[in-house]
């Protein structure tokens, strides 16, 4: 399928971001393109299918930490990055901080933020409204600042 060939990149990226796992967020892309492609069989195409693939994965990923509980715990290692960074101590960092977050938190600060989603097409994407995205925004940089012990956070408008 074309579609999943072209957009499987972004969506591992935001999976892994998710996850924090490499063999999860294969998973997780997995799964999510399967249910895509079942959506697609039984209707018509969606408007926007690159966004609804996104809002698949992430509501995938929410019902997944869901049902696995408390049972499964993010680990200190990360996958090595193939592509050079300008600052990895930051991002794996920052990588670490995410994993520590809850999962309505983590998806809502990397949909905003690292998929550089504006707050009305991340409420879109997760069936909220942009007052509760922003509420959420909010108390999850905070949740944030806390993890990480700095004030350096500055989300922009």
């Amino acid at each position: 399928m074309e579609f999943a060939t072209s957009c499987s990149g972004r969506l591992f990226r935001t999976a892994w971001l998710l996850t924090g796992d490499w063999h999860l967020a294969e998973d997780l892309v997995q799964e999510t393109l399967g249910k895509v492609y079942r959506a697609w069989t039984r209707r018509s195409r969606p408007d926007d299918p690159a966004a609804y693939a996104r809002t698949t994965l992430v509501r995938t990923f929410i019902t997944q930490r869901r049902r696995r509980g408390s049972s499964e715990r993010p680990t200190d290692s990360l996958p090595e990055i193939a592509v050079p960074e300008t600052d990895v101590a930051l991002r794996v960092t920052l990588i670490e901080a995410l994993a520590r977050l809850d999962a309505k938190d983590r998806v809502v600060l990397v949909l905003r933020y690292w998929e550089d989603r504006s707050v009305e097409e991340t409420a879109a994407e997760l069936g909220l409204s942009a007052g509760a995205v922003r509420s959420r925004c909010f108390r999850a940089l905070n949740r944030l600042r806390a993890v990480l012990g700095t004030d350096d956070l500055t989300p922009r408008p």
